[in-house]
């Protein structure tokens, strides 16, 4: 008995001094990147924070991601393009298996922009639903899900809505309370131009935003990549990302991670398929446990949360031809 609890205790030394050289590499070594992206991922997942906590102020985690964010050109005064595709799309959906060097992806290409709808939780605020449950009761052929959520309590029911919900020209939820105040924009006008970036809800009114939810950051902005430097700041996820063509086509993106088949993407992944797939305009959209693409009566990713699909607020659905 004293024998296999000594080897107990050498096993446990043997472990905390890999953690602690591990740890002592990435946080205080010279490997900038591996550093930015273990940073990253610790403090933009709230739940988290407290592991970059543990080795670096707030104030050297905030040096360290500071370079690597996204620059939205709208903040510094530039306009919006205006996008003017007419309404000649038809009801075509493509599909494509997204495949990089770490990550597995799948991108769905909706051709008529005007199909797409904000679908959001029957439950909200108490609670969220699952991206599915919306998209079926919705209607929905396909369906990503949208924007972020509070955790009240930390329990991740995905009921309260972080920013705002516009539904058919309504709006549907504001925590901000102003319809003056810039917020983190992802919003359909009513000829289905996508608007990305900080507005404030009457700028959108302006613009005649039919479809719109809060979360960012973008990631393409009047044709021009948001991110310069770094990999975004979010480090490795799963990631949920819309952009749209010059055409007007919507591109909807989810990349799987935290699995072995898929450690997941950055920010700047995600943006790089966007340039390729020739997006003027995306945005990212809450990634991690949320990540979750729906099409043909299923659910078509590999959802991270090992109880399956996460309750969410609002999704974005692609809604059939009339």
């Amino acid at each position: 008995m004293r024998k296999f609890t000594r080897i107990i205790i050498i096993i446990i030394l043997e472990l905390t001094f890999i953690i602690a050289s591990v740890s002592a590499i990435v946080f205080y070594g010279p490997f900038e990147n591996l550093k930015k992206t273990v940073v990253g991922a610790s403090w933009n997942t709230l739940n988290h924070r407290f592991i970059a906590r543990i080795f670096l102020s707030d104030k050297q985690i905030l040096d360290i991601l500071k370079g690597s964010y996204a620059q939205d050109p709208t903040e510094n005064g530039e306009d919006i393009q205006i996008l003017n595709f007419g309404m000649g799309h038809n009801g075509k959906l493509e599909f494509y298996d997204i495949k990089g060097g770490d990550f597995n992806g799948k991108m769905i290409i909706a051709h008529d922009p005007t199909r797409i709808s904000v679908g959001y939780s029957a439950n909200m605020p108490k609670s969220g639903e699952t991206t599915s449950a919306i998209a079926r009761k919705g209607g929905a052929v396909a369906a990503i899900n949208a924007g972020g959520f509070t955790d009240k309590g930390w329990t991740g029911t995905g009921g309260a809505p972080m920013g705002f919900i516009m539904h058919q020209g309504k709006v549907i939820y504001n925590s901000s309370g102003s319809l003056n105040t810039k917020q983190d924009t992802i919003a359909f006008t009513d000829k289905g131009m996508l608007i990305v970036g900080r507005h404030t809800i009457n700028q959108l009114i302006k613009y005649n935003v039919k479809e719109a939810v809060s979360f960012g950051p973008p990631l393409v902005v009047n044709g021009k990549p948001t991110i310069k430097n770094g990999d975004g700041g979010w480090g490795i996820g799963p990631r949920t990302a819309i952009g749209q063509r010059q055409d007007g086509e919507v591109l909807l993106l989810v990349i799987d991670g935290r699995g072995w088949n898929s450690l997941g993407a950055t920010l700047k992944d995600a943006q790089q398929i966007m340039l390729k797939f020739g997006a003027v305009n995306a945005a990212n959209l809450d990634g991690g446990s949320s990540t979750t693409m729906y099409m043909s009566g299923k659910v078509i990713n590999h959802p991270s949360d090992k109880l399956g699909e996460r309750t969410v607020p609002t999704v974005f659905m692609v809604m059939p031809e009339e």
